[in-house]
């Protein structure tokens, strides 16, 4: 499963490690991404797959148990 959330769409980016002499190497960082079950606020239906942590910080999903 590729690290992207299905609420926002955040995913992974390229960038840049740099070195005390400022040699610089490409790098990926990627999203917190978790695969829980969820539920979207006003909704019913149960669904599951990637969610990112800040989506869930900022109570745009339920999460079932």
């Amino acid at each position: 499963m590729a690290n992207i959330c299905t609420i926002c769409d955040k995913g992974p980016i390229s960038t840049f490690s740099v070195s005390n002499a400022h040699n610089r190497t490409k790098r990926w960082v990627y999203p917190n991404v978790h695969t829980i079950r969820y539920r979207l606020k006003g909704d019913r239906s149960v669904k599951r797959g990637g969610v990112c942590a800040k989506c869930r910080k900022a109570g745009k999903i339920e999460k079932v148990v």
